[in-house]
């Protein structure tokens, strides 16, 4: 993959790239100070070139599916949900800015999701668990300078809006209730698959309005760290010497019996950050098939230039290996998945995959 300039706002929409995401998290409060947090992301897969055994048999271009999650940090408890397939309303990318109108027939009964920048870097995000509007305080940060990321193996293209006032409501139990708060955007896309790779991730958000995207990504071959700083003044840093040290709290999956580390220290000596995260919540796993990660939010500690800080904070642990065979679990993820996608193709949609009126999901040629 060849590095092109990255230009707003022409790369806030879709790529033709064999793998895309838009991302989204955040922490929120309501009225008497209880929290939340969320998660919001939308991925698009060319299904014969991406490695999940369900999306390769979709007969078309681009296919699409979505992972959300809402947490309940007072009462602790973690609400999320899976499309393994997407369907896109006609007028999903009809805007001159990024619009996606999305529903999965799985939910019972329609609902819509929606993704919608209606201003520039002003977004508004749509689930069963929120209805947001996120609105960026900062210009894009370009991971590693140019928003290109060479992971020795494969190629990114990646930004990230790091400080998104956001503002609207969750639901919980059926109730609506109004929230407030800050969030973060990704978007990234590549042409390479990443359904069997391993990365430790985090954004950081500090109360000084400093944030910080770090990661440790590995593949078979090697492992790149990187970490890509914000600062409150508009200044940007970029640096490479990242350490992320687990800190001994472990929390074992029972459905998996996959173990994250999730207490870390992350430090970056050449920017004087050393910081320790530690999960507001502990149950935050996400089973999509044969893959399975951690999605969770954090609180944030440390120092800065040894200046004491505070934040908060999510992180992604994708890769971490599991004790449940294939046959025991795996197999049986990947055949409902399989099954609930054949439904929705021939119930659903109701036609054949040639265009006839009616089918909703992206035929662009």
């Amino acid at each position: 993959m060849k590095y092109k300039k990255i230009v707003f706002p022409r790369d806030g929409a879709a790529h033709d790239n064999v793998i895309e995401w838009w991302y989204f998290n955040g922490h929120l409060k309501d009225g008497n100070g209880n929290g939340y947090a969320f998660m919001d992301c939308l991925f698009k897969a060319k299904p014969k070139e991406v490695k999940l055994p369900f999306l390769k048999k979709i007969p078309l271009k681009n296919a699409y599916f979505a992972h959300s999650l809402l947490s309940d940090i007072k009462d602790n408890v973690f609400y999320s949900s899976v499309q393994p397939l997407s369907i896109l309303s006609r007028d999903s990318f009809s805007k001159p800015l990024f619009f996606v109108n999305y529903s999965h027939p799985s939910l019972g009964g329609y609902l819509n999701y929606e993704i919608e920048e209606i201003d520039g870097f002003k977004y508004r995000i749509k689930s069963e668990f929120f209805d947001l509007t996120l609105s960026s305080t900062k210009k894009p940060l370009l991971e590693g300078g140019r928003g290109f990321i060479d992971l020795n193996s494969k190629q990114t293209f990646y930004y990230s809006l790091t400080n998104l006032e956001t503002e609207g409501y969750v639901t919980v139990n059926g109730k609506r209730i109004k929230v407030k708060g800050k969030s973060w955007m990704d978007h990234q896309w590549a042409d390479v698959p990443y359904s069997k790779d391993k990365w430790s991730w985090f954004s950081i958000q500090l109360d000084n309005n400093t944030e910080m995207v770090c990661f440790e990504y590995g593949d078979k071959k090697k492992k790149t760290y990187l970490a890509s700083i914000s600062y409150a003044n508009g200044r940007v840093a970029h640096a490479s010497d990242l350490s992320l040290t687990p800190l001994g709290q472990v929390w074992e999956s029972k459905r998996t019996g996959a173990k994250y580390p999730l207490s870390w220290r992350i430090q970056v000596p050449s920017k004087r950050i050393d910081l320790v995260v530690s999960p507001l919540m502990k149950e935050q796993e996400i089973i999509f098939g044969p893959i399975n990660y951690w999605e969770g939010p954090l609180k944030v500690t440390g120092k800065v230039n040894n200046k004491k800080v505070a934040g908060k904070g999510f992180s992604e642990l994708v890769g971490y290996p599991t004790t449940k065979s294939f046959v025991e679990f795996y197999e049986p993820e990947l055949r409902k998945i399989e099954k609930i996608v054949k439904r929705d193709l021939s119930e659903w949609v109701g036609h054949t995959i040639s265009g006839k009126p009616g089918f909703a999901a992206d035929r662009r040629k």
